[in-house]
C-alpha cells in the first residue's frame, strides 16, 4: 500500500555527514530517513526555502521541459529499499498515458517538491527503513549509537529543522 508522505525537512548523518531528507507521513506516526547527494539535498532545500535562482537548475529545467511538453508528474513513489539502497518511480501523464520513469527518490522529490505533486512510500518500505544499517561496525557501542539514532528520527517534529521545515 503506498502511503502519502511530506517533506519535512533535511538533516546531516552524523556517521557519514552526508544529507538525509525526511519524509513523514501526514500523521506523523511514521518517518522515512533518505540519505541523498549534496547537490539534491541543496537542490530540496532550495525549494522548501522559496529560493529561485536567475537560470534554471536541472530539476527547474527538466520540470520545464515537461511544461512545454504538456505532461505532468502526477505522483512520485518510493517502491523499494534493498541493500540500503532507495528506489523511486516517477509517474508521468500525457494525456490518458501515464508513464513509470525508475528515478533516484532525491531526485523524484526534487521534482515532486517543485511541480505539487503527492510523494508516495510504500509501506514495505517504511517497515524496511527502520532496519537500514547505519553503521558497518557491529560492535554494542556501535548498536546502541544506531538505535539512538533510529529513536531520534522516529520522533523528530519539524520544529527540530530549523529553516528547512515546512
Amino acid at each position: 500500500m503506498l502511503i502519502p508522505m511530506k517533506v519535512t525537512g533535511i538533516t546531516i548523518d552524523p556517521f557519514t555527514n552526508m544529507p538525509i531528507v525526511i519524509l513523514k507521513d501526514f500523521e506523523e506516526k511514521n518517518a522515512v530517513p533518505i540519505w541523498i547527494g549534496l547537490v539534491e539535498a541543496s537542490a530540496i532545500a532550495s525549494e522548501l526555502e522559496g529560493i529561485h535562482t536567475p537560470r534554471p537548475m536541472t530539476h527547474d529545467l527538466l520540470r520545464d521541459i515537461l511544461g512545454q511538453l504538456n505532461i505532468k508528474i502526477s505522483r512520485i513513489a518510493v517502491m523499494d529499499l534493498r541493500d540500503n539502497t532507495y528506489f523511486a518511480t516517477i509517474f508521468l501523464q500525457d494525456g490518458t498515458t501515464e508513464i513509470e520513469i525508475d528515478s533516484r527518490p532525491s531526485d523524484a522529490i526534487a521534482l515532486a517538491l517543485r511541480t505539487g505533486s503527492t510523494i508516495l512510500v510504500d509501506d514495505k518500505v517504511i517497515s524496511k527503513s527502520r532496519q537500514i544499517e547505519l553503521s558497518t561496525n557491529q560492535d554494542e557501542d556501535e548498536g546502541k549509537k544506531r538505535q539512538k539514532w533510529l529513536n531520534l528520527l522516529e520522533n523528530l517534529t519539524p520544529e527540530d529543522f530549523g529553516k528547512y521545515k515546512m
